[in-house]
């Protein structure tokens, strides 16, 4: 697929729809396949909420990376824009547009202000710049780091059961293999004396961990019962097989993959194991309530 693009392209194209096709009704395969399959799509439209179409849109849109390497910019932000909007769609289920677009509005700005403020000051990150990213920007920023701040955020505490300090765990996990991967694309370059990691001091994973407990202490209380269904009431949300949580061992398998496509083969492990790890953690702290 990397040496001839056309035939990468064509496999994408054939493969993606067809994998979909074997999922839905594979096992039908040689017996009713075609009335197997217009039963269960049917049934998979009527139970599959909005926001689970824009998880999938974000995944399918990390496919062609590897096809379009000078396209990961264009790719990035949309298929965080499409995260982003899934973000927004679940919250809204359950407290309303109002207290949704609220949760967004403040997370993206909590975010942003410690990314310019970052910038401009060192901490809480440390010294690093994005000088070098790519359009768009949002007062030096790239339109996609905020986005990312709200969707990311609500997936780690719905995985971490609400508990603002582990969600910032969570994100700070993701960005041992973020750090890598962006610095490798240019969108941010690192300049801070004491570097750890990719360029990174541990400064900036401190600084991630408490932004984003911050950030998460700020949507609980707006939207508590985003993450806890025990507060819904009367509120009718359908009930599903999994929440927005997903969104997180979804990055965790496509940040070691974009890793790898970039040569990155220890840091590809390192990421892989810790978030890995901190699955594993927030599956054991839920467990003990």
């Amino acid at each position: 697929m990397l040496a001839d693009q056309s035939a990468g392209w064509a496999l994408i194209g054939v493969g993606v729809p067809l994998s979909g096709v074997l999922a839905l009704a594979g096992d039908a395969l040689g017996g009713d396949f075609s009335r197997t399959l217009q039963d269960r799509t049917r049934q998979l439209i009527s139970e599959t909420r909005p926001w689970m179409w824009l998880i999938a849109l974000y995944a399918v849109l990390h496919v062609p990376v590897p096809l379009w390497p000078e396209g990961f910019g264009v790719l990035g932000l949309a298929s965080t824009a499409a995260l982003f909007v899934g973000a927004l769609l679940y919250a809204a289920e359950r407290v309303g547009w109002g207290r949704s677009w609220l949760m967004a509005l403040l997370a993206c700005g909590l975010g942003l202000s410690a990314e310019v403020i970052g910038t401009r000051t060192g901490f809480p990150f440390g010294l690093y710049s994005y000088a070098t990213a790519p359009d768009p920007l949002v007062l030096g920023v790239p339109l996609m780091v905020p986005l990312g701040w709200f969707a990311l955020t609500l997936s780690g505490l719905l995985l971490s059961g609400g508990r603002a300090w582990l969600a910032g765990l969570l994100l700070a996990l993701w960005d041992v293999g973020l750090e890598p991967l962006m610095t490798a694309q240019r969108y941010w370059l690192w300049s801070d004396p004491n570097p750890i990691w990719a360029g990174a001091p541990i400064q900036n994973f401190l600084g991630w961990w408490a932004v984003g407990s911050g950030i998460s202490w700020v949507l609980l209380k707006i939207g508590p019962r985003v993450f806890f269904p025990s507060l819904l009431g009367d509120r009718q949300v359908r009930p599903t097989g999994f929440n927005f949580a997903v969104a997180y061992p979804i990055e965790a398998f496509f940040l070691p993959g974009g890793l790898v496509l970039v040569g990155r083969y220890p840091e590809a492990a390192v990421t892989l194991l810790a978030m890995l790890l901190g699955l594993a953690l927030a599956r054991v702290v839920r467990r003990r309530g």
